[in-house]
């Protein structure tokens, strides 16, 4: 067999294979791609706002009582500052002691209300979350989606709008929310 001949048949298998190889690719189309942005969710949807508004309560409450605690120690330190010229050791050892108490009251008392608003604010976004799954699994098959990624938590770039599906989500998920009449 020549050169010529078998550069003629090695090129014949080379394109055989390769138009093989591409109507494999072909039909192994890439899964359809939906996005939905988890913190727009949350924050606009009814049950989000209503979440929010009871972090924002526990919040102030919070504040309010620290401000309140502020000011009894502030208190005990002016009196404690003005009279402990005139007092007796034992009265002066008496209100430092005080102090110090009101103080670590005031520690605790803010250690043990950030553990509880962060506890609320895990199960409030945890409960909304788990709702909305299957609301997002429902629109997901509808729109004949093969896979959902969160925009917040996935590091999208870019994207078309025609894949976002939040805003459906939100709109279904509000509707299910309704008490029913």
């Amino acid at each position: 067999m020549d050169k010529n001949k078998r550069t003629f048949i090695f090129v014949g298998i080379l394109i055989a294979g390769l138009v093989s190889a591409g109507s494999t690719a072909l039909s192994q189309q890439p899964g359809k791609l939906g996005l939905i942005n988890s913190q727009k969710a949350f924050e606009t949807s009814n049950e989000g706002k209503k979440a929010i508004s009871q972090l924002l309560d526990k919040e102030q409450k919070i504040r309010n009582d620290i401000a309140k605690l502020d000011g009894q120690i502030q208190s005990l330190e002016t009196k404690y500052n003005t009279q402990k010229l005139t007092l007796a050791a034992e009265t002066i050892i008496q209100m430092e002691v005080e102090i110090n108490r009101k103080m670590t009251e005031r520690k605790r008392y803010e250690e043990d209300a950030t553990k509880d608003y962060q506890q609320l604010r895990a199960n409030l976004f945890n409960r909304i979350k788990n709702e909305m799954v299957p609301i997002i699994q429902t629109t997901a098959r509808e729109k004949g989606l093969d896979i959902v990624m969160d925009m917040v938590e996935s590091g999208v770039v870019y994207f078309s709008p025609s894949v976002d599906i939040t805003d459906e989500v939100i709109k279904k998920y509000n509707a299910a929310k309704v008490p029913a009449k």
